[in-house]
């Protein structure tokens, strides 16, 4: 198997030409599968569409629905058929008036003759660059049984294939008469379905070229079919300094040892309110200063939300986000796949050289999983990996239960993805609830372990001394304890 072929026939759908590595191979036969509804005449307008943008021939073989039914639907989708030509075999009205046989075919067509006839003709007085059959299934009808039906629909494609056309097309497989056999006699075949977990699309056989593996998300829109491919991070890689990236509040950057590296996931954990969210936003917001940009996915609340948070606390988020330094995308967690979201997150470090990645939060994305744990991980693994990859600074924001009590570094049973864990929690200090911050895991450098009150204040965030008085802290039932000091002042550790 070698991907060298060059010269593809693009299908019309950049996500789908991407799992096939560039597009269908010239020349040769595809078949597209699925129950109805499932997208395959969409697929076939779209590569016929690319054709003629192409400045190539094509001819649609329409053996179910009416060109004029095609057209129509075509131009809702945004797709026209301008320059595209039918062969229209679709069954007439005539076909079901009394007196007439009830079925598919004319009795006089059941032999098949005329139908082979009127494709041969046409396809040698017009020699298309590209065939479309919709759907090839329905030539069951022209034959006298299942080995008749094999042996014309292999001399069909052979003959296309001697004409030099590209031919794509579909099958429509029942429990009674399923499509194993044309899956033999294609070069290649991509499987559709539409399921609970949404739009599905797999390539199970492609002669020549290696593809995608996976199944890969599709979602159909007013502009037609799109494609969006499983993310493999192996295939996305580029060199980059391996950097420290400051918060800009010194005592934050000091128990990190200057800050958090290139190229490394940090989650930051803690009970809702904690602050979280602003302490991922002022690594931006120093990153701002530097002129490189950052982009925040909200999972878990509004864009507006966020945006008021941070004119509270004198981070400019909007004027980060004018300046195209900052891009704030809210995500409605069932509306997007985990392939769709991976594509957002790739046009950003791709095309926008985003530098920070912030997801907020783990448990919004899990929703997009549908709940599956394994999903979950695997998903986020992937995404993880990409961004190390690229050199993105990425941070996880990630909830857990409990507002005090006994410590609980994440919730999510991701933190093995972690290349530095910062957590933030509240304190109960003679009965005023305070903030503190510190440091788990940082796998890149050495980092501080001492405990630190946190505060975010109208001027920003807040980090003081070292809490050397507290005991007990991480067990939820922090105590002070006498450092032997005549004022009962703190000390450094």
């Amino acid at each position: 198997m070698t991907d060298q072929i060059v010269d593809r026939a693009t299908t019309g759908i950049d996500g789908l030409d991407t799992v096939l590595n560039g597009g269908f191979i010239p020349n040769r036969s595809y078949m597209v599968s699925g129950r109805p509804g499932t997208g395959k005449t969409i697929i076939g307008l779209h590569f016929l569409t690319a054709g003629i943008e192409a400045g190539e021939s094509c001819l649609y073989i329409n053996l179910e629905e009416s060109e004029s039914a095609i057209r129509t639907n075509a131009s809702t989708l945004g797709l026209s058929l301008d320059g595209v030509e039918f062969l229209d075999l679709a069954p007439t009205p005539d076909v079901f008036t009394a007196g007439q046989q009830y079925g598919i075919f004319t009795p006089d067509e059941v032999e098949g003759e005329d139908v082979t006839d009127d494709i041969s003709e046409r396809v040698l007085s017009m020699e298309p660059d590209r065939v479309f059959v919709d759907p090839l299934t329905q030539l069951r009808n022209l034959s006298p049984d299942d080995y008749q039906f094999r042996k014309q629909v292999n001399g069909f494609m052979r003959f296309l294939t001697s004409q030099n056309a590209t031919t794509v097309f579909t099958s429509q497989a029942t429990a009674r008469e399923p499509d194993d056999d044309l899956q033999f006699i294609s070069d290649g075949s991509i499987e559709l379905e539409h399921g609970e977990r949404g739009r599905r699309l797999t390539v199970s056989k492609f002669r020549g070229s290696a593809t995608k593996s996976g199944a890969h998300t599709v979602r159909i829109t007013d502009e037609g079919m799109a494609v969006f491919p499983v993310l493999t991070p192996e295939s996305h890689e580029r060199s980059f300094t391996s950097e420290v990236v400051s918060s800009g509040v010194p005592e934050i950057d000091e128990i990190l040892h200057g800050g958090l590296e290139r190229g490394t996931i940090t989650i930051v954990s803690g009970p809702t309110g904690v602050g979280k969210t602003t302490l991922g936003v002022q690594f931006m917001k120093e990153a701002a200063g530097r002129g490189e940009r950052s982009v925040a996915y909200l999972f878990e609340e509004s864009r507006n939300t966020l945006l008021e948070r941070c004119r509270s606390v004198n981070i400019p988020a909007e004027t980060m986000v004018d300046r195209g330094t900052l891009a704030i995308e809210q995500v409605e967690p069932l509306d997007k796949s985990p392939a769709e979201f991976a594509s957002m997150v790739r046009h950003e470090v791709e095309a926008n050289d985003a530098q920070i990645v912030m997801i907020d939060g783990i448990d919004g994305y899990r929703l997009s999983m549908q709940g599956e744990r394994d999903d979950l991980e695997r998903e986020l693994n992937s995404l993880g990996r990409y961004l190390k990859n690229m050199g993105v600074a990425v941070i996880l924001v990630d909830s857990v239960d409990g507002v005090t009590g006994e410590f609980q570094p994440t919730q999510g049973g991701v933190s093995y993805l972690a290349d530095n864990i910062v957590f933030l929690r509240y304190l109960e200090i003679e009965g005023e609830l305070r903030k503190a911050i510190g440091i788990l895991k940082k796998r890149t450098s050495d980092f501080e372990r001492a405990l630190r009150e946190f505060e975010i204040t109208e001027h920003g965030i807040k980090v003081g001394e070292p809490l050397s008085r507290l005991r007990g802290i991480l067990s939820g039932a922090p105590e002070f304890v006498d450092d032997g000091r005549p004022d009962g002042s703190a000390v450094d550790r």
